[in-house]
C-alpha cells in the first residue's frame, strides 16, 4: 500500500510517540478494506508502541486511533490518502502524546468547552481546504476528550453524501445536522463550538501594545511585509482572517521561482512558520472593518471588538472570488454553486456541470472537471475565451466538454434544495435558454478586498484597487499597500512577495527616519 519512500517518512515520525497507540479497524472483504488493513499493518510494524486490532463499527472500512491511557476518540472512514495523509500522520503522533503546536490561550479555551461534541467531517481526497478542518478537529479531540471526531472520505461513502445532499466540502455535521462548511481553522471552530459571538481568545488581542508596523492581510504580500519589517527589529503584527490567503485555495503552484512545484496549503504553512519564527504577532481570525489615521498613528477597528494601533500600516488584504450577482447564486451556495473544482469536483461525479468564465482559471477548471463529471459546459460572456491557447486546445480535445460564448448568465435555478440548471441569454440572438445541470463552478476573476477603506482617506481606483506609488505609499502618510488589493499591474504570488517587501522597507523608513 505505502511505498518504501513514504514508509521511511512515516518511520521518521515514530520517535515522537510518547505513549501507546491502537489502530482499531472495522474491515470487510472489499478492496478498500484490504488496502486499509495493509496500510495500518505496515505502519504498526514501524513502532512497538503501535498495535493493530480489528473490531466492528457502523462504518466499514474505517479505523479509530486511540491511546489506552486516554479517552481520545478519532476515526477515519475510508482511506486518508491524498491531502489527508498528513492529517492521518498528525493524528498518530498527537494521539501518541506529541503536544500540538498551539497557543496556550487557545488550548485552555478548547479544554474549557462545555458539552459533548460528536462531529463528522466529509472530505474529498483532492480537496486542499479539507485538511485544515480535519486536523483542527482532530487536535481539539486530542486536547478535550469530550470532542469526538470522525473524518469521512466522501468517495468511499457516497450513500451518506447523497443522503445528506452534500455539494461542497469540507462539510461538518453535529449528529445529523450540518454544523458548518468550508475552510476553517482552530480559532473559527472554537468560536462556533463555544456558541460565543466573539472569539474566546480575542481578549488577548484587545490588549496589544502599539505596533511599529501593523499588517492587514496574511497572504504572501502580508507575510512578506511582516517578515521584512520584523527582521529590521521592529514590533510587527499581522491581522488576518486566515494566514495564507488565496494561496490556501490553490492546488498546484508551478510559477514561483526557486520552487519547481508547491501545493497551496503547504506554502501557506511555510508562510505562517516564517512569520512566527521572526517574532511576528499573528492575530487570526480577525476581519478588518475600519481604518482611521492621524499624523502619528493608524487605528484598525476589527471584528470581535478588537482595536489595533500601528505607527505604520501595510494593507495587503488581497482579493476574493468575484460573484455573478444573479438570482440563485447566494441561495444555492454550497448546494451546487461553488468556486473550487479541486475541492468539490468529486461530489459531481457522473453529473452535468457548468463553469462560468473562459479565462485561464475557468478553462483549467473545466479540464479538471471533465475527468470526473459526465459533461462540462463553459459559459463565457465575451465573443471568445481569453485563456491561453494551450489550455483551449487541451479542452477542445475532450469529448465531454464544450464552450458557449456570448453567454450572459441570467439565473442559477434549483428546486429549493440544490441546483438543477441555469438560464442564460445568447447575446447575439437575444434569446434566453435553459440548461439542466447539477453544479455551477464560478471562475470570473477576483475582487479587491478594499470596501472597508471607504472614508479612510486611502484613494481607490475605478476597480477598487488601492492607488500607490513605486514605494507602495498610499494617499495617507504612513500607510502602504501591497499585493492583489493594490493597483499593481500583475497579480501573481511572486509579485505579491515583492510588493510586500517593498511596502515593509518603506514602512521601516517611515518609522525609523520619519520619511
Amino acid at each position: 500500500m505505502l511505498n518504501e519512500a513514504l514508509l521511511q517518512q512515516v518511520k521518521g515520525l515514530m520517535p515522537l510517540l510518547r505513549r501507546e497507540v491502537v489502530f482499531a479497524a472495522s474491515l470487510d472483504d472489499s478492496s478498500r478494506s484490504t488496502q486499509m488493513r495493509e496500510m495500518l499493518t505496515q505502519i504498526a510494524e514501524l513502532s512497538p508502541k503501535i498495535t493493530f486490532i480489528e473490531e466492528a463499527n457502523e462504518r466499514t472500512p474505517s479505523f479509530a486511533i486511540r491511546s489506552p491511557q486516554t479517552q481520545i476518540d478519532i476515526r477515519f472512514a475510508g482511506l486518508p490518502m491524498g491531502h489527508e495523509f498528513a492529517s492521518f500522520m498528525l493524528a498518530i503522533v498527537q494521539v501518541g502524546g506529541h503536544p500540538p503546536k498551539i497557543d496556550e490561550e487557545v488550548r485552555r479555551a478548547i479544554e474549557n468547552l462545555d458539552g459533548d461534541y460528536h462531529l463528522t467531517t466529509y472530505f474529498s481526497l483532492s480537496c486542499q481546504n479539507c485538511p485544515e478542518v480535519v486536523q483542527s478537529l482532530n487536535m481539539m479531540a486530542v486536547i478535550n476528550p469530550r470532542i469526538h471526531h470522525t473524518a469521512i472520505e466522501g468517495g468511499a461513502f457516497e450513500n451518506e453524501v447523497t443522503a445528506k445532499e452534500i455539494k461542497s466540502v469540507p462539510a461538518v455535521f453535529r449528529g445529523e445536522e450540518l454544523f458548518t462548511s468550508g475552510r476553517m481553522g482552530v480559532n473559527e471552530l472554537l468560536k462556533l463550538m463555544s456558541g460565543s459571538d466573539s472569539n474566546p481568545v480575542a481578549e488577548t488581542w484587545r490588549n496589544q501594545e502599539i505596533f511599529d508596523v501593523l499588517v492587514a492581510g496574511g497572504g504572501p504580500a502580508g507575510v512578506s511585509s511582516a517578515v521584512y519589517a520584523a527582521r529590521k527589529g521592529l514590533r510587527v503584527g499581522i491581522v488576518a482572517e486566515r494566514v495564507g490567503g488565496q494561496v490556501l485555495d490553490t492546488a498546484g503552484i508551478e510559477n514561483l521561482i526557486t520552487l519547481p512545484h508547491a501545493e497551496g496549503p503547504n506554502l501557506g504553512q511555510i508562510l505562517r512558520k516564517n512569520a512566527i519564527d521572526n517574532g511576528v504577532v499573528i492575530m487570526e481570525p480577525l476581519r478588518v472593518e475600519r481604518l482611521s489615521s492621524d499624523e502619528n498613528l493608524h487605528v484598525l477597528e476589527c471584528s470581535d471588538e478588537v482595536t489595533l494601533k500601528g505607527r505604520s500600516l501595510v494593507i495587503a488584504t488581497g482579493a476574493e472570488y468575484r460573484k455573478l450577482g444573479v438570482p440563485g447564486e447566494e441561495e444555492y451556495l454550497t448546494h451546487g454553486v461553488t468556486f473550487c473544482p479541486h475541492c468539490d469536483g468529486p461530489l459531481f461525479k457522473g453529473q452535468k456541470v457548468a463553469v462560468i468564465g473562459g479565462g485561464n482559471s475557468g478553462i483549467e477548471a473545466a479540464i479538471d472537471l471533465a475527468g470526473i463529471v459526465e459533461h462540462v459546459t463553459v459559459f463565457e460572456f465575451l465573443p471568445e475565451c481569453r485563456a491561453d491557447k494551450v489550455l483551449l486546445d487541451a479542452l477542445g480535445r475532450l469529448s465531454n466538454a464544450e464552450v458557449i460564448t456570448n453567454a450572459a448568465v441570467q439565473s442559477i435555478d434549483g428546486n429549493g434544495k440544490e441546483v438543477t440548471g441555469l438560464s442564460y441569454q445568447d447575446r447575439v440572438s437575444g434569446q434566453t435558454r435553459q440548461v439542466e445541470l447539477s453544479g455551477v463552478f464560478i471562475q470570473v476573476g477576483l475582487l479587491p478586498r478594499t470596501a472597508w477603506l471607504n472614508e479612510s482617506g486611502v484613494e481607490l481606483n475605478e476597480r477598487g484597487e488601492i492607488v500607490c506609488d513605486r514605494r507602495g505609499a498610499t494617499t495617507v502618510h504612513g500607510v502602504y499597500a501591497a499585493g492583489d488589493c493594490s493597483d499593481t499591474t500583475y497579480k501573481q504570488i511572486v509579485t505579491a512577495l515583492g510588493t510586500g517587501a517593498t511596502a515593509a522597507l518603506s514602512a521601516y523608513e517611515h518609522v525609523a527616519i520619519g520619511r
